[in-house]
């Protein structure tokens, strides 16, 4: 039986929550205080439609917020006037440069606003792990430090089947590549390859949980001549029976297809590195698991580049007295360095 494990980290500018099974990260929750939260998933608005193009099958909406409107498809029996209030639930965030899809509830009144926000961090947390205990502090940290280091990483290596995974997202899709190593011992026979292809659905399934990613995908199979059902068997498993994720047949170049909805913000368009925000928050966490690694020291500077110092210095105040942030020309963005006060 799987174990689970659940992290919440709450530092200032951010708030992460972290899921892990049998020890490897397969959830990373992130919520920043300059989030929209009429934009988050789950969160239940009244918008104003604003346009509802002939043929495209969905209307946009307003949603009150400054940011790009919300797109609500609609169904063949559907329809809605321009300038008509609609209630709508946030069905997908937005990504690149979509804005987030909407979900109709039923008719609106008033002016567009927040009628509920989404769940929380703590609530999502609970969904994902039920019962568990929620581990706060410096685990909970290093669990999310973890989660985003393992995310960023393309390909894996399994010493106990031979598996050599490698998992790239393009703009079409995203493509699975696994392998069977020539090691000595897993080996190389059938029942090895169905070993090692199991596994790769299941690893792949979690890195893609883990980057929340959705769209099609494309499993290149170790060898051919496979056991489609019990192919297909081993997907549902992996992946879950989402009723959105639609699954395809095995093709006879050994590839899998299937279909995964877009939930969330790509992980990777949330800490995107380029941002002075995500450097900034970079910043104030590691001052706040230094300070609670060593308890005993009085102050903890960190230095930094002058834009990461200058929006970090708010978010290092709310750790207390005890940290500070100085600015540093001689370091590039994102490079950290921390020494006594």
């Amino acid at each position: 039986m799987s174990r689970l494990e659940a992290f919440l980290d709450n530092t200032p500018g951010e708030v992460r929550g972290v899921v892990m099974r049998d020890g490897r990260p397969e959830h990373l929750i992130i919520y920043r205080d300059d989030d929209d939260p009429q934009l988050r998933l789950g969160a239940r608005s009244v918008g104003r439609v604003i346009d509802a193009p002939a043929g495209l099958k969905g209307a946009f909406i307003e949603l009150g917020s400054t940011s790009a409107p919300g797109f609500l498809p609609l169904r063949a029996s559907e329809k809605v006037l321009v300038g008509a209030k609609v209630e709508v639930e946030v069905v997908a965030e937005r990504r690149e440069s979509k804005g987030v899809v909407l979900r109709m509830l039923g008719a609106g009144e008033g002016a567009p606003r927040l009628l509920s926000p989404a769940p929380t961090v703590p609530e999502i947390l609970e969904q994902l792990a039920p019962g568990v205990e929620q581990i706060a502090g410096r685990a909970a940290i290093e669990a999310g430090l973890e989660a985003e280091e393992e995310a960023a990483s393309s390909v894996g290596k399994y010493p106990d089947t031979g598996l050599d995974l490698m998992v790239e997202r393009t703009r079409a899709l995203i493509a699975v590549d696994l392998d069977l190593a020539a090691t000595p011992g897993p080996g190389t026979g059938g029942k090895a390859r169905d070993r090692a292809n199991r596994q790769g659905l299941r690893e792949a399934a979690r890195i893609m949980r883990l980057r929340r990613w959705g769209g099609l995908v494309a499993i290149d199979l170790i060898g051919v001549g496979h056991d489609g059902a019990a192919i297909l068997s081993a997907a549902r498993e992996a992946f879950g029976s989402d009723p959105d994720i639609v699954y395809g047949p095995i093709n006879r170049f050994g590839v899998l297809q299937l279909a995964l909805p877009w939930r969330r913000t790509p992980l990777e368009e949330v800490i995107d590195s380029r941002s002075v925000l995500t450097r900034a928050i970079a910043v104030t966490r590691r001052l706040k698991l230094e300070l609670m690694s060593d308890t005993t020291r009085a102050r903890v500077v960190a230095r930094c580049a002058p834009d990461d110092a200058a929006l970090a210095a708010p978010l290092v105040a709310r750790l207390g007295p005890r940290a500070g942030v100085r600015a540093d020309p001689a370091l590039a963005p994102g490079a950290i360095v921390v020494e006594e006060g």
